[in-house]
């Protein structure tokens, strides 16, 4: 039988992308609202109560009275916004965080898609740390640029109706919403310093974490970050660890380069004579790190195959 589901935000950035995705499943029935109905508490709750997995693409305040409108045992949630994502009971949405993540979001009711910035330093840091390749103390920086879509349709606007030629750097007060999840799911015991930026063009992420290797108590190269990564990614489909020997080309790269799907791509340069290193992970902030990742959850709590909808779009 068809699953029922309901994307409360459906007209945002998320929402549509989400929708674009889904739009030849044969195996879910979609419930919409017209769009005076779309912020109608009657109709969203009645909606969202009707629904088997209800995806909600809506700022934080939205989303926590959406959730607080269930009046069931049955309703499941998605939510795309930050309003749940380190808080009791929610299952954090990336599949690839840890081998049991994926059984922990099948079972889930509620379940919260990961932020788009986190992802990229969790997958990169998180084996490392649980491999003792570096300690969770280590103090850790990230330096990411996110197309201008991540920012909303206010940023949107900003972008394609005045200059849109500008980098900008923000976070720079050390206070970004996306630092607790950070902390929690990358297994940081000391807040990692993060220097976010927008880069002049639509959507791609680039997050890049430099490594003094020279500073851990333990000899580690490079090439040890490099086997451990690949080990643990070695059997997932949506993130690739690029081999050691792409690293020497950078042609490539760019954080553009897996726009329109769901792939995350791993890469590790070093310095051997150095002992520095820079991990990098390339990924669309709009694929893996939004619409791409509820997509990929909800065929997860549904038990259907996991890439279904999550080819080029």
């Amino acid at each position: 039988m068809a699953a029922t589901i309901f994307i409360d935000g459906e007209a945002g950035t998320t929402g549509l992308q989400i929708r674009d995705r889904l739009l030849n499943r044969r195996d879910l029935n979609f419930l919409q609202l017209d769009d005076n109905l779309r912020k109608d508490p009657k109709a969203r709750k009645q909606a969202i109560n009707a629904a088997d997995i209800a995806i909600l693409c809506l700022p934080d305040d939205a989303s926590r009275e959406a959730v607080a409108m269930i009046e069931n045992d049955t309703t499941r949630i998605i939510d795309a916004s930050s309003a749940h994502r380190t808080v009791d009971g929610w299952t954090y949405g990336f599949a690839e965080m840890s081998p049991g993540q994926r059984e922990a979001i099948r079972n889930a009711r509620f379940v919260t898609n990961p932020g788009c910035y986190p992802q990229g330093l969790i997958a990169l840091v998180r084996p490392l740390i649980e491999a003792k390749l570096i300690p969770a103390d280590f103090p850790v920086t990230m330096n990411a640029i996110s197309g201008y879509t991540g920012g909303g349709k206010a940023m949107i606007a900003q972008y394609e109706e005045g200059d849109q030629s500008v980098y900008w750097p923000y976070g720079l007060t050390m206070t970004h919403k996306h630092f607790p999840e950070m902390e929690k799911y990358a297994g940081l015991t000391v807040p990692p310093l993060f220097q976010p930026a927008v880069g002049p063009y639509a959507q791609g992420m680039m997050n890049s974490v430099p490594l003094q290797l020279g500073q851990l108590a333990t000899k580690t190269s490079y090439r040890d970050l490099h086997a451990c990564l690949a080990g643990r990614y070695q059997a997932e489909e949506f993130i690739e660890v690029a081999p050691l020997e792409d690293n020497a080309a950078i042609d490539g790269l760019s954080p553009e380069a897996l726009n329109g799907t769901n792939m995350m791509r791993l890469h590790i340069f070093g310095n051997e004579d150095r002992e520095q290193a820079i991990l990098m992970a390339i990924y669309d902030n709009l694929g893996k790190g939004a619409s791409g990742a509820a997509v990929q959850n909800m065929n997860i709590m549904l038990g259907t195959n996991e890439a279904d909808s999550l080819a080029l779009v």
